[in-house]
């Protein structure tokens, strides 16, 4: 029974490991988000593009191909992402200029 718990320990640090470089690539994804809002408000672009979303889901579910990871579950997370980006660009374009 220890033995089982000092592995599950191991896994667990490493699930660990992974969730820290995890946060530091959304952090990066977000610090570039900023400076696409940026873009998007010079240029007068909204925030929500639904065929630069597919074209984003095609190229990460394309990714899955001989690999463990589920279909699914890769498209679900990766909608999730860009509907928060979405959010928080809609949140940031709109303070930076409120509708009147």
């Amino acid at each position: 029974m220890i033995l089982h718990q000092t592995e599950l320990l191991k896994l667990r640090d490493e699930i660990d490991a992974v969730d820290r470089e995890l946060f530091a690539l959304i952090q990066k994804r977000f610090e570039i988000v900023d400076r696409v809002i940026a873009a998007k408000n010079r240029a007068g672009i909204p925030a929500m593009l639904p065929d630069r979303i597919e074209q984003v889901v095609r190229n990460v579910v394309g990714k899955t191909k001989g690999t463990n990871v589920p279909v699914q579950s890769v498209e679900n997370l990766w909608r999730t992402l860009i509907a928060e980006t979405i959010s928080y660009e809609e949140l940031t374009l709109s303070t930076k200029h409120p509708k009147l």
